[in-house]
């Protein structure tokens, strides 16, 4: 079964082909970090248009590139949540139409789902059951996976995700549009221990994580010290992120009995993270896998797996338009 997979819930517009048994055969993926660095972050409307722009003609892209015809499309998985609204309405109306017009099924993908299961694109992959630290700039969860669509929240963060604490940190600091990936970037000639910063919420039991007042403290020690080394800045704020983060996945391991750990999401892309939860794991016993670096952030390969996998076992949605701009893991349901 030959699924075609759409990404469109935010500023990224991934299109894949995914076949069962075979794996992936094709994938493509547009971003829009040139349209929104004018604004400083990302514009709904313009997300929207650029989706609509875009959308036709990576889908006839891959469908080349992977030497097959449109017609040989058995299925179309989309992103109907959670999302920016108008963003998620273009993969939608994208994906139901074209699978109206093949005469093959739809299905709307929870998003955060497809980077769950995104180690599975990979030649080595998890068994379950593994806790997933799902961090990203609008998300930061820790999630036991039993199983395809039998997920439990064990703690996200109540305020800033990590991934906007590092752009909002970056953005005082100077940086372009996306600030993360330059702040990691800019840490890499700094001073990790030059200052002391928190790690939030480490001090008390529980897996909830909270960056706000992180972001606070590092610029309240920028502001307060104007001659500051901004590497040594940087590098001290991502130490601080990444020893919250894995401090709570060496908890969570722990409480749920479980020694495997998958790191998924673009946060999960930091160079930093990974050396750091490979040494962790690795000195515990445990195991840990990533997506590759270009499945880290948004794309359409982790949908199509995904879809792939709940088509295969008889889900598919009506002729609606069903989006889901909120959508909570624990409402999915189990893939036998």
């Amino acid at each position: 079964m030959i699924v075609l997979g759409i990404e469109s819930s935010c500023d990224e517009t991934g299109v894949a082909l995914y076949e069962l048994g075979q794996g992936l055969l094709a994938h493509e993926i547009h971003s829009q970090i040139d349209l929104h660095a004018l604004y400083g972050g990302v514009v709904p409307e313009l997300a929207s248009r650029d989706h609509i722009q875009r959308l036709v003609p990576l889908t006839q892209q891959i469908v080349h590139k992977a030497g097959l015809k449109t017609q040989d499309i058995a299925g179309v998985a989309f992103t109907s949540g959670p999302g920016l609204a108008g963003a998620l309405m273009t993969g939608a109306l994208m994906a139901r139409s074209l699978a109206f017009s093949l005469g093959c099924p739809a299905l709307g993908v929870h998003h955060m789902e497809g980077h769950l299961l995104a180690p599975m694109l990979e030649p080595e992959t998890p068994d379950f059951p593994f806790v997933c630290l799902l961090v990203s700039g609008g998300h930061t969860l820790l999630v036991r996976v039993d199983g395809v669509g039998q997920y439990r929240v064990l703690g996200e963060s109540v305020d800033d995700a990590a991934g906007e604490a590092f752009d909002k940190t970056a953005k005082v600091l100077g940086l372009p549009y996306p600030g993360g990936p330059h702040l990691a970037k800019l840490a890499l000639e700094g001073n990790a221990k030059a200052i002391d910063l928190p790690r939030p919420m480490m001090n008390r039991p529980g897996l909830d994580f909270s960056f706000s007042g992180l972001k606070t403290a590092a610029i309240t020690a920028m502001r307060d010290n104007p001659d500051l080394n901004p590497a040594d800045l940087a590098a001290s704020f991502e130490a601080a992120i990444v020893d919250t983060l894995l401090g709570k996945c060496r908890r969570a391991l722990k409480q749920e009995s479980v020694e495997t750990l998958v790191i998924s999401g673009g946060v999960g892309a930091n160079q930093r993270l990974r050396e750091q939860a490979t040494t962790d794991m690795a000195s515990a016993g445990g195991r840990v896998f990533y997506p590759r670096l270009e499945f880290c952030t948004d794309n359409g390969a982790m949908i199509a797996l995904a879809g792939a996998l709940r088509l295969q076992s008889g889900e598919q949605d009506g002729l609606a338009l069903n989006i889901r701009p909120r959508w909570s893991l624990e409402a999915l349901t189990a893939v036998s």
